[in-house]
């Protein structure tokens, strides 16, 4: 058999290593010609490796985690030659064939098999024993006791023959009298299986989000300013837009805040603002680009919706669509992936009520979206029941002052709060 040293490939102008995030194959296994080997990462895009050839792999280049260099061997593949092919039974090292035709089997198989000499033996059958009900659970079955009290009575760990009935039925005030009578201590089903410890490599884009988090908070001086902000004609506008909205994507909160942000935006270019910290040179952006921070299966990525601004608010609700779409099937280029001048982070229902949200680098704000709750509020000597959030915006404050950012959410109130603006 011939082996075949699959190299790695150029896979980028100006690369000259990638690093393995995932490995599809291990030693022993038959690949196909065109199957998938790694995921290769680079610092621009993750690239698949397919195998060239068919055979077995006898060879990897490496743990997931590992860097590799341009052109080293990846993978060794013992392919398919003639002479597997012209390997013949007597050749096999599993089977002896005898004169009559039959099969002698091998040592570790008579190991397996009873054999007496001219009678073969049937094994013999199994004796099925009968079930046995234990004691406990066979008197426990005479108990009088509903379902719901034998089930809490099982998640207490409370044996029904120890609870003492009033008029012969267990029911859940006398499952309160024994445990007030033990103390108010009962053992729910013992405690949890104890989990094994495991190390997982921090490889790939959790590698790269942990190295740019780390710089971030090493670098720069946050600080987090939180306002609330009253959504109810907001909720009420959208859920009408949404009605008859055609063939447009359903609307979200997050086009409406976007188009306000954007508008706002234009009265605090220092927050639409990249820093370069060793040039000491800041880039005010007069087009916002709006990253949109997007959960996906390998990590946090922030596709970038370019010229926000000039953007109606279903215009980016398709963007977010078709962007987010793009992140979590990994189908976004390295265009979509770069260059936001300030990014926004929403996690929807499951956002907390505030949040310190991390800036990443070299922008200078990010703001984050937090839960929507409905809250009595006092309107004109009137308490009134109004949907509220909060949102959280993070600056640099090496170039950013707090009077800014604090000016900047009270310019944002009337966009909000009056989403009549955004559509006109």
């Amino acid at each position: 058999m011939a082996r075949f040293q699959f190299k790695l490939p150029d896979i980028g102008e100006g690369i000259a290593e990638a690093e393995i995030v995932a490995w599809h194959v291990k030693v022993g296994d038959e690949v196909a010609e065109d199957q998938q080997l790694a995921d290769m990462m680079t610092d621009k895009a993750t690239v698949e490796m397919e195998s060239p050839v068919a055979g077995k792999v006898v060879e990897l280049a490496g743990e997931v985690g590992d860097m590799i260099p341009i052109g080293s061997v990846l993978a060794v593949i013992e392919t398919v030659g003639a002479d597997r092919a012209a390997e013949t039974p007597a050749d096999s090292k599993d089977e002896r064939p005898l004169a009559d035709g039959a099969v002698e089997a091998t040592p570790e198989q008579a190991k397996e098999i009873p054999v007496t000499r001219g009678v073969e033996q049937a094994p013999a059958p199994k004796a099925v024993a009968e079930p046995k009900l234990e004691p406990e659970v066979a008197k426990a079955a005479h108990v009088l006791a509903s379902p719901a009290v034998r089930a809490r009575a099982r998640d207490l760990g409370i044996d029904l023959n120890q609870v003492r009935a009033r008029d012969g039925r267990i029911r859940h005030a006398d499952l309160d009298a024994f445990i007030l009578n033990q103390g108010g201590s009962v053992s729910a089903r013992g405690p949890a299986p104890k989990r094994a410890n495991e190390v997982i490599k921090v490889v790939g884009l959790r590698r790269k989000i942990a190295e740019n988090m780390a710089e971030a908070n090493r670098r720069i001086p946050h600080f987090t300013l939180v306002e609330e902000f009253d959504v109810t004609a907001l909720e009420e506008a959208r859920a009408m837009m949404n009605r008859d909205r055609g063939s447009n994507p359903k609307l979200t909160v997050l086009p409406f805040l976007i188009a306000a942000m954007c508008r706002a935006l234009a009265d605090y270019p220092m927050l639409n603002a990249t820093f370069d910290d060793e040039a000491m040179a800041v880039t005010r952006h007069g087009s916002v680009d709006m990253g949109i921070a997007t959960q996906t299966d390998n990590g946090l990525m922030v596709p970038v919706i370019r010229g926000a601004e000039g953007l109606s608010v279903w215009q980016i609700a398709s963007e977010i669509s078709r962007l987010s779409e793009a992140a979590r099937t990994n189908k976004a280029s390295r265009e979509e992936l770069t260059g936001p001048s300030i990014t926004i982070s929403s996690l929807g229902p499951m956002g907390g009520i505030a949040s310190t949200p991390v800036i990443n680098p070299p922008q200078v704000a990010i703001i984050a979206v937090n839960k929507i709750e409905e809250k009595l509020v006092p309107i004109d000597g009137d308490i009134e029941v109004r949907k509220r959030m909060n949102l959280s915006l993070s600056c640099d404050h090496r170039v950013v002052d707090g009077w800014d950012a604090a000016s900047f959410m009270q310019d944002l109130k009337p966009l909000i709060e009056n989403p009549l603006r955004l559509l006109s």
